[in-house]
């Protein structure tokens, strides 16, 4: 396939790919596996998330972040691997890396029966008291995008050669995280340390993950050609890309594309920036061998076999969420 190499992301409709129409549909699994395979983003109209339910989660995670240190703190659950609930300023960084990215940011996953996360071995949300309204936005947010996921994850098993439900049972009551994120305001830029950034440039580790607009710009992606270009999304827009889990799979046939989100200028520093990632992850015991068809005597299997819970800790481990 001819590289492209894109100055922006390139735009999609999901509704060519569920409307009915079977060409549409073709050239909706063709333009995006174009896409993934040359930038490894998209951005995608007509999903199923509204504009409501995104500003209603807006609205409540600023309300959140707006709370005094010493009250966040309260949500913040060491023991899980800052997998649910509130993970305090500085603690992640980026692999590779000891400094920590210049945020704070609250997890929600699968919120299930009781009976069913011990079965799953999912641990509970942690819900703030404070902010009423966040546990039925979060949890209807998170349907909604989990629902995205499920049709674009079809559109990719068609893309290579598999049955486009192949995914399917993989995801019910996948380990999905809906991160709300904080990049807080510096108001003296010379008490932070000098390599220190809103997120180090960095491969997410899921699937898929499905991004909402932002409330302020600053997110780039690295293109094949080593030029970084920024991301935006239209308000009605999702941008969803590759994570390192899919390119495993793969066999790098599709490409976990590097990104950051860069500082904005020193005289802007003390002004915040909101971002709400959806990483959409399998179910832990999903093997992430590399399909078969993805490994071609130009294109050796490059890693050895693992399931995504083991992946997984692995990756919180060296993002510094998990102890080795």
């Amino acid at each position: 396939m001819q590289e492209i190499l894109y100055d922006e992301v390139p735009s999609l409709d999901l509704e060519l790919f569920y409307g009915g129409d079977k060409s549409k549909k073709d050239k909706f699994v063709q333009d995006l596996g174009s896409a993934y395979n040359n930038i490894g983003f998209v951005a995608i109209k007509n999903h199923f998330l509204s504009d409501d339910m995104q500003q209603r989660l807006y609205a409540a995670i600023k309300k959140f972040f707006s709370l005094p240190d010493e009250v966040k703190k309260k949500y913040e659950r060491n023991d899980l691997a800052g997998q649910r609930g509130y993970v305090g300023k500085g603690k992640e960084h980026a692999k590779g890396r000891n400094t920590g990215d210049l945020k704070e940011f609250y997890h929600v996953g699968q919120e299930l029966p009781e009976t069913e996360l011990k079965k799953e071995g999912y641990p509970a949300n942690v819900w703030p008291a404070e902010v009423e309204e966040f546990k039925s936005v979060a949890v209807e947010v998170y349907k909604a995008l989990e629902k995205t996921g499920t049709y674009m994850l079809r559109a990719i098993a068609l893309y290579l050669n598999l049955p486009e439900n192949y995914f399917d049972d993989k995801i019910r009551n996948g380990n999905s995280i809906l991160r709300s994120i904080h990049y807080y305001p510096i108001d003296n830029p010379d008490a932070v340390p000098a390599d220190a950034v809103r997120a180090a440039e960095h491969g997410d580790i899921n699937l898929i993950t499905l991004l909402m607009g932002a409330s302020a710009d600053g997110l780039q992606v690295l293109r094949r050609d080593g030029k970084w270009i920024p991301i935006t999304a239209l308000p009605e827009q999702l941008v969803v890309n590759v994570g390192d889990m899919l390119e495993r799979l793969t066999n790098k046939t599709l490409k976990s594309t590097i990104h950051r989100v860069v500082n904005p200028p020193r005289e802007l520093m003390n002004t915040p920036r909101f971002s709400i990632p959806f990483f959409m992850h399998p179910r832990s015991e999903m093997s992430l061998s590399a399909l078969p068809q993805c490994i071609t005597q130009d294109n050796p299997k490059r890693w050895d076999d693992i399931t995504a819970g083991e992946f997984l800790d692995q990756r919180l481990a060296e993002i510094g969420l998990k102890k080795k």
